[in-house]
């Protein structure tokens, strides 16, 4: 028998792509993790000082509560956005005219720039010259999102739900679309009811996409920094500074690389090990599904 010989050519096609993730990824990983393990007088003079920028970050109040708001705000968007995005699709409709009206107004959100974003409900939110602030000052609510926290977490909370809950609503709406009609077919000879359509035949088939708009969802919302930033800058006093805004702020404002690159690794793993939690439970949760169906 004659060996099947086998071209690993093919190879050098590939060795720029790899090149040029080294070059993107990797050595700026590394950079930070060099950082991360040591301190500097300045005129690049560097000295090791091992893992203690990470345990006195791991012990630092500052750290806790930003990590706490963070999670917070995570949980939050997810069981605000999820559960409305699927409502939304399923009330989208499925043919005729309406179906391009509804899928070009769920995207417009998601075409406008972050800072945009920002900047737009800085806007709106304000007494003086916004629609929501006017409107809630002349209705005689106490509304201002530059000095109560509550009001500010709730005008990032809105941003956050108005400009993202579309992503969610097309990825659940495609999935939908994806479903043989057969099934609708077969439930109504039946005589299912419309929760136990839901239940047992598009909850199911949207499992993957609701699969991944959770793990984006959750990424984008623990990542979130532009909006809130240009917003509230943070503030009224810390009730807004999240992972990101805080590390930026020990980065850039104080100068404090060590501490800075030690949480950028941390924030790193914290989002690699949440996102794997998720894509677990929610992949076992699907495993589960499929084989007591068949």
């Amino acid at each position: 028998m004659i060996a099947k010989q086998v071209n690993q050519k093919a190879w050098f096609m590939v060795l720029p792509v790899f090149l040029v993730v080294a070059f993107s990824a990797i050595i700026p990983l590394m950079t930070v993790v060099n950082y991360s393990v040591q301190d500097t007088f300045g005129n690049n003079q560097f000295f090791w000082v091992g893992m203690d920028w990470f345990r006195d970050l791991l012990d630092s109040e500052r750290f806790h509560d930003a990590f706490l708001r963070q999670i917070s705000f995570s949980a939050i968007i997810l069981a605000v956005e999820i559960p409305l995005g699927i409502a939304i699709a399923l009330a989208m409709p499925k043919k005729g005219w309406g179906v391009p009206v509804c899928l070009i107004t769920m995207a417009l959100p998601l075409l406008i720039p972050w800072n945009v974003v920002g900047t737009i409900w800085q806007i709106f939110a304000r007494v003086d010259i916004g629609l929501l602030g006017h409107t809630l000052a002349a209705l005689g609510i106490d509304y201002n999102y530059t000095q109560d926290p509550v009001a500010a977490w709730i005008t990032i909370l809105l941003m956050d739900i108005w400009h993202w809950t579309s992503l969610v609503v097309l990825l659940c709406y495609a999935g939908l679309c994806s479903i043989p009609d057969v099934y609708y077919q077969a439930a109504k000879i039946d005589g299912a009811s419309r929760i136990s359509v839901f239940r047992y035949i598009q909850l199911p088939k949207m499992h993957r996409v609701l699969l991944i708009a959770i793990l984006l969802r959750f990424m984008d919302s623990f990542m979130i920094y532009t909006e809130p930033f240009v917003l509230t800058g943070g503030g009224p006093g810390n009730s807004t500074t999240f992972m990101s805004i805080d590390l930026v702020k020990l980065a850039i404002g104080q100068f404090d690389l060590g501490p800075a690159a030690a949480m950028s690794l941390i924030y790193f793993m914290v989002i690699l090990l949440l996102s794997w939690v998720f894509f677990t439970v929610m992949s076992n949760v699907g495993e589960e599904r499929s084989n007591g169906g068949s």
